[in-house]
């Protein structure tokens, strides 16, 4: 059967359209202006920046063995690109979150220098996700090598795009970090907040099911496998500070700690102590002492 196509809404369609518009978007934090970017833009923008962070990879085209200056011209133009759509994202969303009284003007001249400052810090972001690299390396005797790992290992995708989008979270960016992250989490079903603080040389083992919440602390040379819950304890937004989430609700993770699959640890203040090495399926919403084990054989 063929659907009649119209050219023109009729009058019917433009009552149902008021009806919806007459309908809150709900009684949270209000609406600024403009579009919000689309799912596809940050797509587009997670892959400029992989491609910067591993040169080569993607659809770069470039061969085995390329000359370095082929491949810096290469890696140029996609910073050239990576900015230009930086902007317009970073444009968007701080369009959607102006501070008080901020114009449209204001918010393309922040947009344009959180652009610049971002693209500056990426031998930074580099450095990290190197570190991250080396830490599966070491970590996993199934890697065959470092190229499986940058090219197989949802783990280190989900954590380059952390550490991307946690560059941005603390540069003051609304909405467009929390959008890379949800777009890694619906490609290897691990979900970090960007505004969690990881340490470096940071190991994820399968991966799915993680959950990083946002104001979780981990300390460098962790390790942790899929299923993995670093949570809050339930609270109910009415209960909170005008109405907003205050301080710390995810526990701290210290250095060279290990958390085996399925583990869920609760709360702000729970530290899980240095060396300390937790059991797979561990329940846990009270602080571990340093080098301790719990609920390992």
């Amino acid at each position: 059967m063929a659907i009649q196509r119209r050219t023109r809404p009729t009058p019917s369609y433009q009552k149902l359209a008021d009806d919806i518009l007459r309908v809150s978007s709900g009684k949270g934090r209000g609406e600024g202006f403009g579009n919000l970017p689309s799912p596809d833009d940050i797509a587009l923008l997670v892959d400029d920046l992989l491609a910067v962070i591993f040169p080569g990879w993607g659809r770069s085209g470039l061969a085995f063995g390329t000359p370095s200056t082929k491949l810096r011209e290469h890696l140029a133009s996609v910073l050239v690109s990576l900015e230009h759509r930086l902007e317009q994202l970073l444009f968007m969303g701080l369009k959607r979150r102006p501070t008080r009284g901020e114009t449209e003007a204001r918010c393309q001249k922040r947009a344009e220098h959180i652009a610049s400052t971002f693209l500056k810090a990426l031998p930074d972001i580099r450095a990290l996700v190197v570190s991250d690299v080396e830490a599966h390396y070491r970590s996993d005797p199934a890697a065959t090598g470092i190229d499986e790992i940058v090219s197989c290992y949802p783990g280190l995708y989900a954590i380059a795009v952390y550490r991307a989008a946690h560059r941005l979270v603390k540069a003051g960016v609304p909405i467009v970090p929390r959008m890379m992250t949800e777009l890694a989490h619906g490609r290897t079903g691990i979900d970090i907040h960007p505004g969690a603080s990881i340490g470096n040389s940071f190991f994820i083992d399968h991966g799915t099911g993680i959950v990083i919440g946002e104001t979780t602390v981990i300390g460098k040379s962790v390790r942790i496998y899929q299923g993995v819950t670093l949570g809050a304890l339930s609270i109910k937004r009415r209960d909170l500070e005008d109405g907003a989430p205050t301080g710390k609700r995810h526990p701290t993770i210290e250095d060279d700690v290990i958390i085996y699959a399925n583990a869920t640890i609760l709360g702000g203040d729970t530290i899980i102590g240095r060396g300390a090495v937790i059991g797979g399926n561990a329940w846990i919403t009270y602080s571990v002492p340093p080098g301790v084990r719990v609920g390992v054989g």
